[in-house]
């Protein structure tokens, strides 16, 4: 017998919880600034294309969810710059991982923009288990409160 919609609800998963912070257009792409140098609200609107209403809540969403810190530069009148904590920082993984997927789908002839490793080599990120170094993507099984079949 089929589930009613009273007892239906979506899947509990983090990713569906971390898209509730991070999963805005504008938000990722404050967060590449960041990730960029970019620290003032001016840098990060005109290289986003962000409105300034759009841009100021989704900078307090992210300060708020501990991910940007804001410093005071400037006290008459005020202004702030806006750094990546270090959970903030993490996101540069994902960014990563979403850029080399818009190279290889989006951008193939010519990718708008790359990172050089500090090992010298153009950055080729890989997400792989940490257990045994095979790709993540090699496949797996879910487990938990969140994997129920249906």
């Amino acid at each position: 017998m089929p589930a009613s919609k009273k007892d239906t609800r979506p899947r509990e998963c983090s990713v569906a919880d971390a898209l509730q912070i991070v999963g805005e257009r504008w938000t990722l792409l404050v967060i590449r600034e960041l990730l960029y140098g970019v620290r003032r609200f001016d840098g990060i609107a005109r290289n986003t294309g962000a409105s300034r209403d759009i841009l100021t809540a989704r900078l307090r969403k992210l300060e708020d969810a501990g991910i940007v810190h804001r410093e005071l530069y400037h006290e008459h009148p005020a202004r702030y710059e806006y750094h990546l904590t270090p959970s903030g920082r993490e996101l540069s993984d994902v960014l990563s991982m979403l850029m080399k997927w818009g190279d290889r789908h989006i951008n193939a002839d010519d990718p708008p923009v790359r990172w050089i490793h500090t090992c010298g080599e153009v950055l080729d990120p890989v997400v792989v288990c940490a257990h045994c170094g095979k790709p993540a993507r090699d496949g797996g099984t879910p487990t938990g409160r969140g994997a129920l079949a249906g």
